[in-house]
């Protein structure tokens, strides 16, 4: 059991003002494997007053010393890295091989990216008669999600600070325990108190007093669209800065001259990846109307050998999904697409045989789909892949095109031009080319409703600072 009963406010661990306690429930045995405290709108505000206090002095910190303290945390996140990723497996349902190299190898590199990038970063440049110069925005509230709990959370928390903005993080209440282990990592490196503040708590409760309160100057939020508009009417009442990363229903894009099985095995995966649980997801294939049922095929073949267990005993290809909510949310989807007519390929809304412990979810193929299907429309965030026949290569960008998200996207062709040429028309933050890899140094975010702002590289660090000109 990994129990905190604390949160972490200027340099401290202090005792919460809420009632309660969540509890995080392991996704693959559904016992409790640990629990944290229920913040409420006071502890809050108690925190945003630590880190305005702390605002002034972090800012006038020498550069050179933000990015010593980013590797500080590299440093301590490497050194509890087997930790964070058995932690994380359970929460989320990630399995254990995946997880250390992306739950916890992930963020790792990314904080001590922000720590390099720092040491070339120009902050100020001459404009004609004027000094142009990049100054951090204040107080940051960062609200991050459980599907990549600690990525997201370094995500804003190094770019906030190598900016020499201070941070309130909440963290997601369903898989919050590795917040606070970053949170300890805080306190054993001696961080000056009050650039970094952890208050857990739901989103109606904490999440809403951070983003409506008056001395945040800037909110970077990660979850549902919907919740992202909530973000957006309540920071508009003190017009302060959103960044916000939220829903994909991303097309993979593949094309009359492609690798068919090459593609779709990949695309599968890219589905699959976290069970699903993942906002860049490739969920929508998209195959040549006359290679539809070979793609199925291999599609059919491919999630079959996605075998389901135990995601913190490696017992599975495919772990769990995260929570009994969101197991029901998913079958459901997967009932939907059948009564409203899609062709079940494989898998579908029933348990799995031999795992009656889990939030499991069949790896599910559906054929025929039609971009008009709520199946093809809305985010599942489950392992469901919805495979759309086209017409030619302009059928194919304008159903890609189709959706209210633009987070991700993917195109595969034997000719890099072409492919290349058709992901410049694909209206998404990002495409994959013929299986490009995720670059973390590359911006990250989303067109339309998949939200605005970027995260990572060099413009994920251009999100935290304001722009003063100096006429000279």
């Amino acid at each position: 059991m990994q129990n905190y009963d604390r949160i972490f406010v200027d340099g401290s661990w202090i005792e919460a003002s809420g009632n309660g306690h969540f509890d995080v429930i392991n996704s693959s045995t559904e016992e409790v494997m640990g629990r944290v405290p229920k913040g409420s709108g006071r502890d809050a505000s108690r925190a945003v007053e630590a880190a305005s206090n702390a605002f002034p002095g972090w800012a006038a910190t020498p550069v050179a010393e933000r990015a010593a303290l980013l590797k500080r945390l590299q440093a301590g996140l490497a050194e509890r890295a087997g930790e964070i990723a058995q932690t994380i497996s359970a929460e989320v349902g990630m399995p254990i091989k995946l997880a250390r190299a992306i739950q916890a190898g992930l963020p790792t590199l990314v904080m001590g990216q922000f720590a390099d990038l720092l040491e070339k970063y120009e902050f100020e440049r001459q404009v004609g008669s004027s000094l142009v110069v990049k100054e951090p925005i204040g107080v940051v509230a960062a609200i991050t999600p459980w599907n990549y709990p600690l990525h997201q959370v370094v995500a804003k928390v190094a770019p906030a600070l190598a900016a020499g903005c201070t941070v309130v993080l909440k963290p997601s209440e369903i898989a919050p325990l590795s917040a606070f282990m970053l949170a300890e990592i805080f306190e054993s490196i001696g961080a000056p108190k009050g650039i970094f503040n952890l208050v857990s708590g739901d989103g109606p409760t904490v999440g809403e007093a951070l983003v409506g309160h008056p001395q945040v100057d800037m909110v970077s939020f990660t979850g549902s669209t919907r919740a992202g508009r909530r973000v957006s009417e309540l920071a508009a009442q003190t017009i302060k800065r959103v960044a916000l990363e939220l829903g994909g229903k991303s097309a993979n894009v593949i094309l009359d001259d492609a690798d068919l099985g090459r593609a779709v095995k990949s695309g599968v995966g890219a589905c699959y990846l976290n069970s699903g649980q993942t906002c860049s997801a490739l969920t929508r294939m998209l195959v040549p109307k006359d290679k539809h049922d070979e793609a199925v095929a291999i599609a059919k073949a491919t999630a079959e050998s996605f075998t389901l267990g135990n995601a913190v005993e490696g017992a599975g290809k495919l772990g769990p999904l995260v929570s009994e909510t969101q197991r029901d949310r998913v079958r459901g989807y997967i009932r939907q697409g059948i009564e409203e007519g899609a062709t079940l390929v494989t898998g579908g809304a029933e348990p799995p045989d031999g795992l009656e412990q889990g939030y499991f979810v069949r790896p599910t193929v559906f054929a025929n789909v039609t971009n008009q299907m709520t199946i093809a429309r809305e985010e599942i965030f489950g392992p469901v892949l919805c495979i759309i026949p086209y017409e030619d290569e302009a059928d194919a960008i304008r159903i890609a095109n189709d959706s209210p998200y633009g987070l991700a996207g993917a195109v595969w062709s034997a000719d890099p031009e072409r492919a290349k040429r058709v992901a410049r028309q694909l209206r998404t933050g990002q495409v994959e080319v013929n299986g490009g890899a995720f670059n973390a140094l590359a911006p990250f975010g989303g067109y339309k409703q998949s939200g605005n702002g970027r995260e990572y590289g060099e413009q994920g660090l251009d999100e935290f600072f304001e722009i003063k000109s100096l006429q000279l």
